[in-house]
């Protein structure tokens, strides 16, 4: 006799990409630890990745066709969007920055999130709904999209600022530079090279950096990216919550929490920029800002409050 859970699956095109996506994830994970021992980039885990992402990709476009509207009508589409964000922007900054770190700390969040989304929630919140008619704009894509990429982003960041803490450990971080090309790289470059450019990073990598220095040096890059797309998403929800609502800022207790996201990572970027500061003192702040993303993003969905929310428990 067929388990009725899993003929769900079978029956469900979307069900069904979204339980490939957590395998592909689940086989990929070893594989990305077992680089680290190898102290090398595994082709096969950015295969299995980058088939994630597609696959995702594939599985959102099927349920926009199938609901005529950009797929974030529940908890469960936009979980699946935000693993879609985190795998692609994964697959990016790999392709920038070369290191088994990189992967071995992001699959495993991208791997929650699918997981949370394919087996923990209800079956009433992964079906599609109608959307409301506050969500019936042209806003929805900009604003939603901006703020989900956002989230990803600082993530993906942030995840690999906390990696620091497990790198290294016996090794002080050396300021060598402020993720701007300020301190002793920026003058070595600079005796044979006037322009800062990817194959002079790659010289800063193989030469200067130890592996906590480089993960540093890489997180402040991408928390920054995504800082700046959570201020674009933010001021995009102001105009639509006026237009919708009549007013700029209701405090809705989601709005609250990324207003309080936004102030940490801020925070994040005063004390690198400002302060000087760089490695173990700043990934404090960054693994508070993913802290406050999970409150902001899950239990206020969960908790069922607010304009913003999904609903659950109440």
């Amino acid at each position: 006799m067929i388990d009725t859970g899993l003929y769900d699956y079978f029956n469900d095109p979307v069900s069904l990409l979204g339980l490939i996506t957590f395998f592909l994830l689940l086989i990929s994970l070893p594989l990305s630890f077992w680089s680290i021992s190898e102290n090398k980039i595994s082709n096969n885990v950015k295969f299995l990745v980058a088939l994630s992402n597609i696959i995702i990709a594939f599985q959102l476009s099927i349920r926009w066709i199938q609901s005529g509207h950009f797929p974030v009508s529940n908890l469960y589409e936009s979980l699946c969007f935000l693993t879609w964000a985190c795998t692609f922007s994964q697959l990016l900054v790999e392709k920038y920055f070369k290191s088994p770190y990189i992967s071995a700390f992001s699959i495993p969040v991208s791997l929650l999130i699918i997981s949370f989304a394919s087996f923990a929630l209800p079956e009433n919140l992964k079906l599609s709904s109608p959307l409301v008619p506050a969500l019936r704009s042209t806003w929805l894509i900009m604003h939603v999209s901006v703020i989900m990429t956002s989230y990803a982003a600082l993530i993906i960041g942030s995840i690999i600022s906390f990696a620091i803490f497990f790198t290294d450990k016996q090794s002080e971080l050396q300021i060598r530079t402020n993720s701007m090309g300020i301190g002793s790289f920026h003058q070595k470059i600079s005796s044979s090279s006037s322009k800062f450019n990817e194959e002079s990073f790659q010289l800063f990598e193989h030469n200067f950096l130890n592996n906590s220095e480089f993960l540093d040096s890489v997180s402040y890059r991408i928390i920054t990216f995504g800082f700046l797309l959570l201020t674009l998403g933010l001021i995009t929800g102001a105009v639509w919550a006026n237009e919708a609502w009549g007013t700029w800022w209701s405090w809705d207790p989601k709005e609250t929490w990324a207003l309080i996201c936004w102030l940490i990572y801020a925070a994040y970027l005063h004390v690198r920029l400002i302060r000087g500061w760089q490695g173990r003192k700043p990934a404090i702040f960054a693994v508070c800002g993913l802290l406050t993303i999970f409150i902001c993003y899950i239990g206020v969905n969960l908790l069922g409050v607010g304009l913003h929310s999904y609903g659950w428990f109440f």
